[in-house]
């Protein structure tokens, strides 16, 4: 179990100064710190890992007291026994990949040390990289040597900063098999900070919202990111469409609110919130369908006629930009977009259900 309490303020000559001030514990199993850049995901793990100095507060790893400001308590990283992970990997360049590994097992004896070496490498499957350097391995090659010197000193809890944030699409899917592996097998914390929802929803059992310093939402990945009620989360989870609206009326018969967009009436899930309210609404550009002709018989209670005013394609997926009185953002597949044959222009109905609209607040 580990038991976190800490705080901490981070000086700034630009910006006012941050404050970090988290709170809560974890047992076995993968917890995310998810967050956007600078919300302090990577200072409360650097502050577990004893790289930094918390000003105040506690934090206990299996009934051991690793930091305790109180009692004026602060072991030494050595001490602590925990497996950090890097986001930029911090391979020594000179050592090969044997040597990396072995780097944090000194104290063994050399029988004991290459047993442990040799079992971490078979392991992690890179047992035929042990004798070339850094320099020479791709970059999933390079993050399973770094993984590697993590477990293989058996820390009783791993850190990873966002170890997969510079690896393609493949070699991610992998290594997340690779850490969900890991997990069944060891079942000792392992905290894991992103930005990436993908890898969030993913590897997570629990995930931790953190925002400005503190954690705002706490509970299982797709319950946090699924439902998003602030703008922040929105922001983070590929929920590009945001609009202020206005409720028209209420219509508990049909469990709903008719909102005005400014430019199109949107149907969303009913609350309780007078006509006239003004709300921030959230809409994920995968959650919205489109068609070229106009659909019938649909449960969905949107459906907004509109033309195509841009296409961006990427590797997979293409963007398309729809005009429907105000603009949407929708994401399809490559198959999807050539399959409707769209193009700046055409005629398309927008679709999506009231409960894909989420409200980020007033």
């Amino acid at each position: 179990m580990l038991d976190v309490r800490l705080q901490k303020t981070l000086e700034s000559t630009s910006h006012a100064p941050f404050k970090l001030d988290v709170r809560f514990e974890t047992g076995p199993g993968i917890l995310i710190l998810f967050g956007s850049s600078g919300a302090g995901k990577s200072v409360t793990l650097q502050s577990i890992a004893g790289l930094q100095t918390p000003d105040q507060g506690c934090i206990r790893a299996g009934g051991e007291v690793l930091f305790d400001s109180s009692r004026q308590v602060n072991l030494p990283v050595r001490q602590r026994r925990l497996g950090y992970v890097f986001q930029n990997l911090a391979l020594f360049p000179h050592l090969n990949a044997r040597q990396n590994v072995a780097y944090g097992l000194a104290q063994l004896d050399g029988a004991e040390r290459g047993r442990r070496v040799d079992g971490i490498l078979a392991k992690l499957q890179i047992a035929h990289l042990a004798t070339r350097t850094p320099q020479t391995l791709s970059g999933g090659e390079q993050q399973r040597v770094a993984l590697a010197r993590a477990l293989v000193t058996q820390p009783r809890m791993l850190l990873l900063d966002e170890p997969l944030s510079a690896l393609d699409l493949p070699i991610k899917h992998s290594i997340v098999a690779d850490l969900q592996r890991i997990n069944q097998e060891l079942r000792i914390p392992i905290l894991y900070v992103t930005h990436d929802r993908s890898e969030a929803l993913s590897l997570g059992e629990r995930l931790l919202l953190l925002e400005a310093g503190r954690i705002v939402a706490d509970g299982k990945p797709l319950d946090v990111l699924g439902q998003p009620s602030r703008e922040t989360v929105a922001n983070l989870t590929g929920v590009e469409n945001l609009f202020d609206v206005s409720v028209a009326s209420r219509n508990p018969e049909r469990g709903t609110l008719t909102c005005d967009a400014g430019g199109c009436n949107l149907e969303i899930p009913y609350g309780d919130w007078p006509a006239g309210k003004q709300l921030r609404i959230g809409l994920r550009s995968g959650d919205i369908l489109i068609a070229v002709a106009a659909p019938q018989g649909l449960s969905a209670q949107n459906i907004l006629p509109g033309r195509v005013q841009r296409i961006d394609a990427a590797d997979y997926e293409v963007s398309v930009q729809v005009l429907c009185g105000v603009t949407f953002n929708v994401m399809l597949t490559r198959t999807a977009a050539d399959t409707l044959s769209l193009k700046v222009g055409r005629e398309v109905w927008l679709i999506f259900k009231a409960h894909s609209c989420h409200v980020l607040g007033p």
